[in-house]
């Protein structure tokens, strides 16, 4: 007798049959991939304080603000924080990295908003649930010095909205080219908040 030859097709089609009648669950995805609901806004090279230079209030990876969005490479962004101890404590800790799917960037918490004796009163520290189902605000680094004001005010405008975060995130998130959310003469944003791995 002859052995039996099952094509490949079919071999492919008991497998999948046998793997259905499993009943396995999948298993969670991680939870970094999960991410959070946050107001995004952005600052630029004007309105950066003082306005017309990077200086950033925290260094960690960069001297100014700056950044390409790699991971190796996160962008700079401003959160809240607070004076009300007598000590300036960020809401999140200086080198906190932040993955953010609508500018498709890796950033780094570097800088703060909110300016004054209290800073706790203000933008990032409070405010954030005005203006959507978010509870954290967020300012990122957008540069814009090469391309004028109005460009630049342009595009915080284009990224400004309640938008997908993913605190402590995987390094396999997938960047989108170019250095920065400014570059290029272009506004790069837009991608929407499906999480996206490479």
């Amino acid at each position: 007798m002859g052995r039996r030859v099952i094509p490949l097709a079919g071999v492919l089609a008991l497998v999948l049959a046998a793997g259905a009648c499993t009943n396995q669950e999948p298993p969670p995805p991680p939870e970094d991939t999960v991410g959070e609901q946050v107001y995004i806004t952005a600052y630029t090279w004007f309105d950066n304080t003082p306005p017309g230079s990077p200086i950033i209030s925290h260094p960690v990876l960069h001297k100014t603000a700056g950044g390409t969005g790699t991971y190796e490479d996160p962008v700079t962004i401003a959160v809240g924080h607070s004076k009300e101890t007598g000590k300036d404590v960020l809401d999140y800790p200086a080198g906190t990295r932040i993955y953010l799917p609508n500018v498709r960037r890796y950033f780094v918490v570097e800088d703060t908003c909110g300016d004054g004796d209290a800073p706790e009163e203000g933008p990032c520290h409070t405010g954030a649930d005005e203006f959507g189902d978010a509870s954290i605000w967020l300012d990122i680094w957008i540069g814009g010095e090469d391309d004028g004001a109005e460009f630049a005010r342009r595009c915080t405008r284009e990224v400004t909205g309640v938008q997908t975060a993913v605190f402590d995130p995987a390094d396999n998130y997938v960047v989108a080219e170019g250095d920065g959310v400014i570059h290029d003469g272009e506004c790069d944003s837009g991608y929407g908040n499906e999480l996206v791995t490479r």
